[in-house]
Parts: structure tokens; sequence; C-alpha cells
């Protein structure tokens, strides 16, 4: 986990929303870790939205949704 908050931090346009959200979806499954070190290895130019997009890409990302309901069944009070 310290090499990919090291790899996160060292991205010039991370901020920490976008650090704290990356390391949460690591926390979910021991195999993002892996993934995400792999995905930005050897990688100079990247940005934080080069990350989100490879992170959104995931097959599971989904699964960790806030939002299990469709939206039509969500009650909204106000």
């Amino acid at each position: 986990m310290k090499k990919l908050i090291q790899q996160l931090s060292n991205i010039p346009d991370a901020y920490d929303d976008f650090i704290l959200g990356t390391i949460n979806y690591a926390k979910k499954d021991p195999s993002h870790i892996k993934i995400l070190n792999d995905f930005m290895r050897d990688k100079t130019n990247l940005s934080s939205s080069d990350v989100i997009a490879f992170i959104i890409s995931q097959p599971d990302f989904h699964s960790y949704s806030a939002i299990k309901k469709p939206l039509n069944e969500l009650s909204v009070s106000g």
C-alpha cells in the first residue's frame, strides 16, 4: 500500500480526494493494489484522470457502488 500511495502522490495533478478514493478502492480487494501498481509502473505522464478512467473500466468497479437500488426506487425526502 505504501508503494501505491507514493505512486499516487507523484502524479502531478493528484489531489487529496483522488488519493483517498483510489486507496479506498484498493482496500476493497487485495488484487486492486497489484493492478493499480502494475498500471502505473513506468508511466511518467500519468494524470489523475488516467487513473480514474482505469479504475472505472475495471469489471468489478460497480460492485462497490454506494447505490444498490435503481434510482427510481430511491426515496428522497426533503
